[in-house]
């Protein structure tokens, strides 16, 4: 069934481009427009309501992080995975988040504590609930609020742009490693609940570690998803 995009008639201006690429972004990565999906940036303007302009840009957007292929006189789609560019980002984020959570440990309050706390509560109930999206979204809300506790929240927004092949295969490893993602982040938490800068660094090394001891199980099992190039 050909994917449907909900309207933006209404909107106007710069904003309909970040519209654009959150929901193009969120369904890639959730795989409701899996690898190799043919785009149409005409489609995609028409059903949303808006000029081509918006979803040009977007699709660009999309293509500089290698989520998408543009092609010229040829279909633009959704790219496969790039395991270098998995192994890439992994490296990026590990050098920034052991970082960042050091400075959290350091500068975080009571408040900051709770706010972790209750992300954990509920990334508990969505593993006892098989919810694997919920787990994803919670997932990012807990490393976001740890980059905002540390004082630096922009961190965030480099990792988020680094990441985005590391997207797709974590929301995968979910399937059978939701409950050990839960453990690592509960060990972080306490590891920042005491306040131990070189512990949390160490906790969140060995939890960004996962994606690579299990990468390659996770594309012997989605053969089709994964590309061995570079993009």
């Amino acid at each position: 069934m050909p994917a449907t995009f909900n309207s933006l008639e209404s909107l106007r201006g710069p904003s309909a481009t970040d519209l654009v690429f959150e929901e193009l972004y969120r369904r890639v990565v959730e795989f409701e427009l899996p690898p190799g999906t043919k785009l149409s940036e005409q489609e995609v303007a028409r059903q949303m309501g808006i000029s081509r302009q918006p979803v040009r840009d977007a699709f660009f957007r999309m293509s500089q992080l290698g989520l998408i292929q543009i092609q010229p006189q040829r279909a633009t789609t959704v790219a496969l995975i790039s395991v270098a560019d998995v192994l890439k980002a992994n490296f990026v984020r590990t050098a920034l988040e052991t970082e960042i959570v050091e400075r959290a440990a350091e500068n975080l309050t009571d408040a900051d504590i709770a706010e972790l706390a209750d992300i954990v509560a509920r990334q508990r109930k969505a593993v006892a609930d098989a919810d694997r999206l919920g787990f994803h979204a919670l997932d990012e809300a807990f490393h976001q609020q740890i980059c905002e506790s540390a004082g630096h929240p922009y961190v965030w927004a480099i990792i988020r742009e680094n990441k985005a092949h590391m997207d797709r295969v974590r929301l995968l490893s979910l399937e059978f490693n939701a409950a050990n993602a839960l453990a690592d982040h509960e060990r972080i938490l306490e590891a920042l609940r005491a306040r131990d800068p070189m512990r949390a660094s160490s906790e969140m090394r060995t939890h960004l570690a996962w994606i690579l001891r299990l990468i390659e199980q996770i594309r012997a099992q989605n053969p089709t998803m994964f590309t061995e190039r570079d993009r």
